[in-house]
């Protein structure tokens, strides 16, 4: 007897639906997670408008309108946190981002697969590490007791370094631990737009006599341009979202006045003392002027003949 096949419906967009349900599987775990986990909990934003009282809920609470906004906007720390943060990103932005692109443009050039791969492995391999792990690594290098660098600045003949409580070398310690971290983490995906350029492009660029820092230059710079300018995009709105838990390892009496974000500032002033609408007041300020900046940075990038993100 001949199997009947199940009838499509005929709206064109559940066609579709159904034609490709694998795909639409594959990402529903990913949809959900942003679902339950990003989008639902934007809901509680509500209460930056609140006097938020635990026990008298969402519903119950007193509104105040703008208060906690005003309340930030003139705080004596607001200005000197809103600097340092700024700072700890415009120093990331210039320092970290062209890393991974450096990065992945010397393995691109690696033409034995074994070394290739042992690289890859070794500078991907401090990206798994919590940062407490990468922190504690950090303290026992840069310790005044033994700690390896200061022992080498010794024999050298210089005088040792406080580093860890020095507010001069808080910034350029930060900076450092965000490469080792980061970097080789960050070359997957320019490698992954490197592996998609057209070999032909260099081959015929090899039969005109150009020199391997020439390919580079007029082949694979050009390619991945547009994988540059969207992940710079993303970096972009998340100026003010240098996380918490970095920083707070860093964070001391002594280096408090450059070190202190709007993240270990919530944390400290917010959390820690009850504060509820205050915190989601200080987080939506910063979602609010990251949106902005993305919004701004993919106009731009537009204009300037580049896809961007939407």
């Amino acid at each position: 007897m001949r199997k009947s096949t199940p009838k499509i419906p005929e709206s064109g967009r559940m066609r579709r639906i159904i034609k490709n349900r694998a795909i639409y599987l594959m990402i529903l775990p990913g949809f959900l997670y942003f679902l339950i986990f990003k989008y639902i909990p934007m809901s509680g934003l509500i209460i930056a408008f609140q006097d938020y009282q635990a026990y008298l809920g969402v519903t119950g609470s007193p509104w105040v309108g703008l208060k906690h906004f005003e309340r930030l906007f003139t705080e004596p720390m607001f200005f000197t946190i809103l600097g340092n943060t700024l700072l700890l990103f415009f120093l990331n932005l210039a320092f970290y981002f062209p890393v991974p692109i450096i990065l992945a443009l010397m393995l691109n050039e690696v033409r034995r697969e074994v070394f290739k791969r042992f690289i890859q492995t070794l500078v991907y391999i401090p990206h798994f590490m919590s940062w407490v792990i990468i922190v504690s690594i950090s303290f026992v290098m840069l310790s005044m007791d033994r700690g390896i660098i200061n022992e080498l600045m010794v024999m050298a003949g210089f005088d040792k370094i406080n580093f860890l409580m020095s507010s001069d070398w808080f910034r350029p310690m930060y900076v450092m631990q965000v490469i080792w971290r980061e970097a080789g983490w960050g070359t997957i995906i320019y490698l992954a737009a490197m592996a998609a350029i057209d070999p032909g492009l260099y081959e015929a660029s090899r039969m005109d006599g150009a020199s391997r820092f020439r390919q580079m230059w007029h082949i694979t710079l050009p390619s991945i341009r547009s994988v540059i300018v969207v992940l710079l995009i993303l970096k972009i709105g998340d100026v003010l979202e240098l996380g918490f838990e970095h920083i707070y390892l860093l964070l001391n009496s002594m280096n408090r006045d450059v070190a202190e974000i709007f993240d270990t500032y919530v944390y400290t002033a917010g959390l820690k003392q009850g504060q509820f609408s205050f915190s989601t007041a200080v987080g939506f300020f910063k979602s609010l002027i990251g949106l902005i900046l993305v919004m701004l940075a993919n106009k731009l990038a537009k204009k300037a003949g580049e896809e961007g993100i939407y």
